[in-house]
């Protein structure tokens, strides 16, 4: 497994708006690109963190060239509610003991 860790300086007052659309274009990824997921977290500063895992690195770094142009707009639209993305990791699994489970949210 490979896993990368995002942060996202959301505008003020956008939060919603990028909630809902990383939701969107995660799901596109997910369907689309091969990924195992996302998680999206919020540190004690107001900065959104996302833990997206992967297969291995090969279909990370590859990823992007299926998604229909409607995905392609979703990314963009996220993007217009931060101020800056930014990739903190990228890192190789080693062991998994984390469980399956739904948060509430």
């Amino acid at each position: 497994m490979f896993v990368v860790i995002y942060q996202f300086d959301v505008v003020e007052n956008k939060d919603d708006n990028f909630i809902k659309a990383w939701k969107r274009f995660t799901e596109s990824i997910y369907q689309y690109e091969g990924s195992l997921g996302s998680r999206l977290h919020k540190n004690k500063d107001g900065k959104y963190i996302a833990y997206a895992q992967w297969p291995n690195r090969e279909t990370w770094s590859n990823s992007g060239n299926k998604l229909p142009d409607k995905a392609k707009e979703e990314g963009i639209v996220m993007r217009e509610y931060c101020l800056n993305v930014q990739v903190l990791f990228e890192l190789d699994g080693i062991e998994d003991l984390l469980r399956d489970t739904i948060w509430d949210s």
